[in-house]
């Protein structure tokens, strides 16, 4: 008998990142603004990649964004994937000033489009809640 491999998933326990993901847990997307120069991180990190300032404030998204670019996977070699391609991949640019790379969900891939307006939703992977994004109201597929 064939042990389910699980995808890869986050460490809630990591210095850095743990409290991003520990927040998506309560489905809230954060980032960080630099309290020193006011620059947007992302992705999370002790300190500022602008001016090197410790002093990161969380802030929630309000998740609403653009496709910046994107992939259809079709093949994936790793057991974990293998079972959900084809799926999609995309740099998204979120209101508030920072790009991440999620999944898009919840519409036809062939459909997704460079700057297509997008909105934060959530997937649920192995008990852990993952953002993922899906076409804007009224961007879905018909």
């Amino acid at each position: 008998m064939m042990t389910a491999i699980s995808r890869p998933l986050p460490d809630l326990d990591e210095p850095d990142t743990g409290p991003f993901w520990k927040a998506a847990q309560q489905h809230r997307l954060t980032y960080q603004h630099c309290d020193n120069c006011g620059s947007v991180v992302f992705y999370p990190r002790a300190q500022c990649t602008t001016c090197g300032s410790g002093r990161l404030e969380e802030r929630d998204s309000a998740g609403r964004g653009r496709v910046y670019s994107y992939t259809i996977i079709r093949a994936n070699p790793h057991p974990a994937f293998r079972d959900i391609v084809p799926y999609a991949i995309a740099y998204v640019d979120l209101d508030e000033g920072f790009r991440m790379v999620t999944h898009i969900v919840g519409t036809d891939l062939e459909s997704i489009r460079v700057d297509q307006p997008v909105v934060l939703s959530w997937t649920t992977v192995d008990g852990m809640e993952l953002p993922t994004f899906t076409p804007a109201a009224g961007e879905a597929a018909s």
